[in-house]
């Protein structure tokens, strides 16, 4: 893959300086291989955003600095000046580690299957600690150096050249700043918002039917934790087993009850409000966003501090009640145990 590259050094404005390069580095084919791995390999997610402004796109810096180097990549270097720049001016947290900062052009970034160019933007902030052992007389030396692991990203940002006029597609990796301080790479400096895709669609609907099911029910209705398990569980078998997503044929498969329906389009009207999203009604189901649901899709009732029921599959199998001495019970049944 053709690969052009530009780098600065970008400090945390409180107390470090920004370094500026002046030119381009030259890339020979073996450095742009280990390069490319750096950069790429920790791009997995099929979560994509858009460079977004409040008020007119154009006036999203990394959107404009990008475009101009899409128009003319002779223009890499002078607008990785200004990238580094404006990267600078929100480097302002006092968490905000300094580090390289990278701006590269890719020919040819592969897309779900389709070729074209991209910008890439990326940060390191840590040094890994590398031994060096060398022949030295009749014995060996060993020495200890500062450098960066080319198997740990810790900031980066595909930007690929399509859908211009939303914002491009963006892919973003952050695997350092998980506090407010992480805000200053998404937010402040690249400025993006989710892309209303497949994989939108399908996270936000699960997301919000979680919700629904674990917060919203059991307020206005009589329902056992073994109930909610079940409606989970249902929820989860739909999305694995289907390609499209169908509000109405989803409602009716899984809610079943006309009562329960119409709470969960109250509900669904105001969790769109409140968090300002629009889901759609109907798309195309994104496998990996079902698997990213999965982890938190848990059908687990706890009991006390005793016992966890991991309910799975037939809600007929288990009963829920009050014996005699008002204690409470789980009854399970089974034909096999393991």
């Amino acid at each position: 893959m053709e690969l052009n590259l530009s780098i600065h050094k970008v400090g945390n404005k409180e107390t470090e300086t920004l370094s500026l390069s002046g030119s381009e580095i030259a890339v020979n084919q073996e450095l742009s291989e280990l390069l490319t791995t750096y950069f790429l390999s920790s791009f997995k997610s099929e979560e994509y955003y858009q460079l977004h402004h409040d008020a007119d796109l154009a006036l999203n810096e990394v959107y404009a600095y990008v475009s101009a180097i899409f128009d003319n990549v002779a223009a890499l270097h002078e607008q990785s000046i200004n990238l580094a720049k404006h990267l600078y001016n929100q480097s302002t947290h006092p968490k905000i580690k300094g580090g390289e900062f990278y701006v590269a052009y890719f020919k040819d970034a592969a897309l779900s299957g389709d070729r074209m160019d991209a910008v890439g933007l990326f940060k390191s902030e840590n040094k890994d600690t590398f031994l060096k052992v060398f022949p030295k007389d009749e014995g060996f030396e060993i020495e200890s150096e500062q450098g960066i692991n080319i198997n740990k990203l810790d900031k980066g940002c595909i930007i690929f050249n399509t859908e211009k006029e939303n914002g491009y597609i963006v892919s973003v990796v952050d695997n350092t700043n998980k506090g407010a301080e992480a805000q200053y790479w998404t937010d402040n400096f690249l400025h993006l918002r989710q892309r209303q895709d497949k994989y939108y669609n399908t996270e936000n609907t699960m997301s919000l039917y979680k919700d629904y099911i674990v917060k919203q029910l059991p307020e206005e209705y009589s329902v056992t934790r073994a109930d909610q398990a079940d409606f989970l569980n249902r929820s989860m078998k739909f999305f694995k087993e289907k390609d499209n997503f169908e509000l109405d044929e989803f409602k009716n498969e899984v809610l079943q009850y006309p009562e329960y329906i119409n709470s969960f389009d109250k509900y669904k009207e105001e969790y769109e409000k409140e968090r300002d999203i629009e889901i759609a009604d109907n798309f195309t189901i994104s496998d990996a966003a079902v698997k990213r649901q999965n982890r938190s899709y848990k059908s687990v009732i706890k009991l006390d501090k005793n016992f966890h029921i991991y309910v799975h599959g037939n809600r007929e199998l288990i009963e829920h009640g009050i014996d005699e001495k008002g204690r409470k019970f789980y009854k399970i049944y089974y034909e096999t145990e393991s």
